[in-house]
């Protein structure tokens, strides 16, 4: 390899994620896969997801170059498929063959492929899969979400998982409005620890949080998301959340827009049925990284130790019962957790016992 990929600023963090959070082991293969703008095709994109897309390929190439450096070339290909619409929309048909090829996959993508067929496909096949969605350099630098203590990250979110185990009711509330009840019983808390070492397992990076798909139909109440916590909001996003669904967006700026637009709300003509399962309340999740800090990337604000998720479409792949072509996360900071009448997060701290 050429003195550039040698000294590269991230290929030490690239070696951890290679040695610590995937634990590759001698002959294994490794894939890097990304998104992109194909010519011809997302001249309807603004130019900041244009430039958004195109350096995060750019970045994913260097993760390979910097991933030869450590295991050989032989050993690390990389490849780049059509980007999609929207998080969990399907990769092309060549990078599912190719995902499911592999021993592990490193998918540093701008769409999340976390909740699709085809990732599903690859690990069923035995591959491990480090999704990656909207993942940015930063967060390879020391002090950053990758940098965490993932042995800590992985104690602290199994004691949480713990306190949820057989819970059956769940109660959101946040200082800037957000109100929010649904059930869990019957469903299991996962971990996403950092730590994806066995054939088949599959987690984000950077990690940290314990996720389940609530009890279809149950959620109710608001969901309000401050200015700063994601992109594109000039005011508070709130939604209005009856019988499991989204039931009415409101709010200002583009991703407002976007959110009604994918979700059909309003004047927005969508299918019913594509509606339905993209509006449906798929996920309840607590961040345990104390690394994470930024709340502007949904890939590291969710995983932010004191703050909760909750995602709207699909829950096929961890539990639920719907299918979507949409996965989205909206994270809320300062909540309290009140579970079955027990409070295990007040204000953004966690109460747990040692």
């Amino acid at each position: 390899m050429g003195s550039d990929e040698e000294e590269s600023d991230i290929l030490d963090a690239v070696r951890a994620l290679l040695d610590v959070n995937l634990g590759v082991r001698e002959g294994e293969s490794v894939l890097v896969v990304t998104d992109e703008l194909v010519p011809g095709v997302g001249a309807d994109r603004s130019a900041e997801l244009v430039r958004d897309i195109a350096a995060r390929r750019e970045l994913a190439k260097e993760v390979a170059r910097c991933a030869k450096v450590v295991l050989g070339p032989g050993r690390v290909s990389f490849l780049a498929y059509p980007a999609p619409r929207s998080h969990g929309s399907e990769p092309s048909a060549e990078a599912v063959r190719a995902m499911a090829a592999a021993d592990v996959v490193i998918a540093i993508t701008t769409f999340s492929i976390t909740h699709t067929r085809g990732r599903e496909e690859a690990c069923d096949a035995g591959t491990r899969v480090a999704s990656m969605p909207r993942f940015e350099r930063g967060m390879f630098e020391p002090g950053g979400a990758m940098s965490a203590d993932y042995r800590a990250v992985g104690e602290r979110s199994e004691r949480l998982a713990e306190a949820l185990e057989s819970a059956k009711e769940i109660r959101i509330t946040a200082p800037a409005g957000t109100d929010l009840v649904m059930s869990v019983e019957g469903r299991e808390f996962l971990l996403d620890t950092g730590s994806i070492t066995a054939p088949g397992e599959m987690g984000n990076l950077p990690g940290g949080e314990v996720f389940c798909a609530p009890v279809e139909g149950t959620a109710r109440g608001r969901l309000v998301i401050p200015v700063g916590w994601h992109e594109g909001l000039d005011g508070p996003l709130t939604l209005v959340i009856a019988d499991g669904l989204v039931k009415e967006v409101d709010g200002t700026g583009h991703a407002v827009d976007e959110i009604r637009s994918l979700l059909g709300v309003g004047s927005v003509c969508l299918d019913p049925a594509k509606a339905a399962a993209r509006r449906n309340i798929a996920e309840l999740g607590i961040g345990t990284n104390p690394n994470a800090h930024r709340p502007d990337n949904v890939l590291e604000s969710e995983k932010i130790l004191g703050t909760v998720h909750v995602a709207f479409g699909d829950n096929s792949h961890f539990g639920g019962s719907v299918e979507a072509d949409l996965h989205q996360d909206l994270v809320i900071p300062e909540p309290t957790i009140d579970v079955d009448g027990r409070i295990i997060m007040e204000q953004g701290r966690l109460q747990l016992e040692r």
